[in-house]
């Protein structure tokens, strides 16, 4: 079954509305991180992260004021679902020692602080630990990881089509992880390992975009050598548009389904990968492709064709060789 055909979209035409979207929620984003600072999961920060189960309902509060007096900063969340009785319990790490024994510490002294607190039987059913060294490491590789695939990317693309497709896929691909990372900073995610595999998951989701359209661009091109740069893409992203609906369409349900039903640990990394499917597929028509133009050496040459009609019609200012003349 053909969906969506004989679409003819000036897609081109809202760039700068779009753009201007972009800049709204990146600078947003940034100034909120900039403010409070990333959120960070235990992952990049080293310490112990505990969930602990509880035999009744316990609030978090009398677990908060149980733990209070040790040292380094503690952060006490509700896990999973609030019939569960689960309460996640951080602490950063505050000693230098990277031995096991230090870190094993916390988790001691997280059950012996609830235990003097006289709240309900409990079980700790789940240990993170991890240390500082380990944290900075992490951090350092997800860094290099992310920077290392759109260096690739828009290599790859300007090898294999042109340069100005290359710059154009490497500002969606930078824009993508802003937009994603802002929203997680809105929404009150950990930046984690899983988000970060997520992210470098949804660059290359909207590189295959990007790759589908920039080939039809390519074939247009060909056929059509006489039209803009922004006729030829605008009517490829129309040709191509029952795939990208019915692909995001598709991955978008998917990663829907383990947001809701995935439980709290794959909470975050489905919610960047929601994310991540519908900013990519909006960044590809909306980012990549304005770029694309602007750097096009065929928009420039129309625009200057453009000029030059202009000053042959009539009421256009003259030419010198018609002034000489």
């Amino acid at each position: 079954m053909r969906i969506l055909t004989d679409v003819n979209i000036d897609w081109l035409r809202w760039r700068w509305h779009s753009l201007a979207l972009s800049w709204l929620i990146i600078l947003s984003g940034l100034g909120l991180i900039i403010a409070r600072g990333m959120p960070l999961g235990i992952d990049f920060t080293g310490g112990t992260a505990l969930v602990v189960q509880f035999e009744t309902d316990v609030p978090l509060e009398q677990v908060r004021s149980a733990i209070e007096a040790l040292p380094g900063e503690e952060v006490v969340q509700q896990f999973d679902d609030p019939s569960k009785r689960q309460v996640l319990v951080r602490l950063a790490q505050v000693e230098t020692s990277e031995d096991g024994t230090s870190l094993e510490r916390g988790s001691l002294q997280v059950a012996e602080a609830l235990q003097r607190a006289g709240l309900p039987k409990f079980e700790i059913i789940s240990r993170d630990l991890v240390g500082a060294v380990i944290g900075d490491d992490l951090q350092r590789k997800g860094i290099y990881a992310t920077l290392a695939s759109l260096v690739g990317i828009m290599a790859y693309i300007s090898f294999r089509f042109r340069f100005s497709f290359g710059i154009g896929a490497m500002v969606a691909s930078i824009h993508d992880v802003l937009i994603t990372l802002s929203l997680l900073t809105f929404f009150g995610y950990e930046l984690s390992l899983n988000v970060v595999a997520a992210i470098l998951t949804l660059v290359g989701y909207g590189v295959n975009d990007q790759i589908v359209i920039f080939d039809r661009v390519r074939e247009n091109l060909r056929a059509h050598r006489n039209e803009p740069m922004n006729v030829v893409i605008n009517k490829s992203v129309n040709q191509t548009l029952p795939r990208t609906v019915i692909t995001a369409g598709t991955t978008a349900l998917a990663v829907l389904s383990l947001y809701l039903f995935g439980g709290v640990v794959l909470e975050p990394f489905a919610f960047a990968m929601l994310v991540g499917v519908i900013t990519s597929t909006y960044s590809t028509v909306f980012i990549a492709s304005a770029v694309a133009v602007l750097l096009s050496p065929q928009q420039r040459n129309a625009g200057v064709v453009q000029a030059r009609g202009a000053a042959g019609k009539p009421g256009g200012k003259p030419s010198r060789r018609a002034k000489a003349s």
